[in-house]
């Protein structure tokens, strides 16, 4: 591999200028992201031949000031994504965030607990769970809700429920329509080239440094562990409709063909909580990757954006993804949904 070079003149002047340009005195983003920490993560996670899928350390090189080679905007947000532990979203909802590419949020029930989304290994994924089990108390999976058909929110399924526990009905797999077809063609048929592609994408193979690897965006990178899929038992259809599952009451927005052909969003109405999936993140999301995936269409996801506003926004009091920290409060909730539609609307 060839060695990392200096930033260049025009580099250092051009990140120079970007950070004389932008509001980096604003830590709001920074006390969004650290609120309600209940424990920090707890060292690698390793697979069972003792490999290291996860370690969140080596990103601890992400403090003071971007250097040189880096840009000033993708450092913050690296610094940002890669603040990790068990978080209090609200009481009742909790977030294991820096685990993996994605989260994990877990909802209490009157006897178990709810999980949305899985991250992306099944060894992240056990290690969520054990870590909010450690401070929550050993609660059962009820059900898992998976938002949409990407491999880093259904991958660590097995690492929360087995196969048998959904066939036997004692857990509910819930997911949106079309999810099985769209998971399936996205990470088996084109598999291969798919994850190719997706290490180039998120630079996997180089060294983590200023140099080298320091982010991906949405969060630091992807784990590296066992990759798994279980059909669900429940297909959601319809925007609003309802589950309750161990008392949590969920309301479910469709939205497909926006970051994920199958996909949607849920809101929680005792808790006055939205979950986002991944239509509202901190970040412009890209409508084309580099790894190949289906492009999406800015036009339809401003629009289911747009319905988001208009069905919770008179009452939703937080925002939470699979990705990054949640916002907190009506009206900052209503400026970042707008924003963000507002982001894909515009775009072109």
């Amino acid at each position: 591999m060839t060695p990392p070079k200096d930033a260049t003149a025009v580099i250092r002047s051009q990140h120079r200028d970007a950070f004389a340009t932008l509001p980096f005195a604003d830590d709001q983003d920074f006390r969004d992201a650290n609120r309600g920490l209940l424990a920090p993560l707890e060292g690698p996670v390793l697979a069972a031949d003792g490999s290291v899928v996860w370690d969140a350390s080596t990103y601890d090189f992400l403090v003071g000031d971007a250097p040189d080679t880096v840009h000033p905007s993708l450092w913050r947000q690296s610094q940002l994504a890669s603040i990790g532990g068990l978080f209090e979203v609200v009481p009742g909802i909790y977030q294991v965030r820096g685990l993996d590419l994605s989260n994990v949020t877990f909802v209490e029930g009157d006897e178990g607990v709810v999980v949305i989304d899985t991250l992306l290994s099944v060894e992240t994924g056990a290690a969520a769970l054990a870590l909010y089990r450690k401070h929550r108390g050993d609660r059962p999976v009820k059900a898992v809700v998976i938002t949409h058909s990407h491999a880093d929110h259904f991958g660590g399924v097995r690492g929360f429920v087995s196969a048998d526990e959904i066939a036997s009905g004692a857990v509910r797999l819930i997911a949106p329509e079309g999810f099985v077809e769209h998971s399936v063609s996205e990470n088996i048929y084109a598999g291969i080239a798919m994850s190719r592609r997706a290490g180039y994408m998120y630079g996997a193979a180089l060294a983590r440094g200023p140099r080298g690897q320091v982010g991906a965006g949405l969060g630091q990178t992807v784990s590296t562990g066992t990759v798994s899929l279980l059909a669900p038992s429940d297909v959601v259809t319809t925007t609003g409709h309802e589950e309750v599952v161990d008392g949590v009451r969920m309301v479910f927005q469709m939205a497909p063909d926006t970051e994920a052909p199958s996909e949607f969003l849920i809101y929680l109405p005792d808790h006055r909580a939205l979950c986002a999936a991944e239509d509202a993140t901190h970040v412009l999301h890209n409508l084309l990757t580099l790894r190949g995936a289906l492009v999406r269409d800015p036009r339809g996801w401003a629009g289911y954006l747009t319905e988001t506003l208009d069905l919770f926004g008179d009452e939703v009091e937080v925002v939470f993804a699979s990705h990054h920290w949640p916002t907190w409060g009506n009206e900052r909730v209503l400026e970042f949904l707008t924003l963000q539609r507002d982001l894909y609307k515009y775009l072109h």
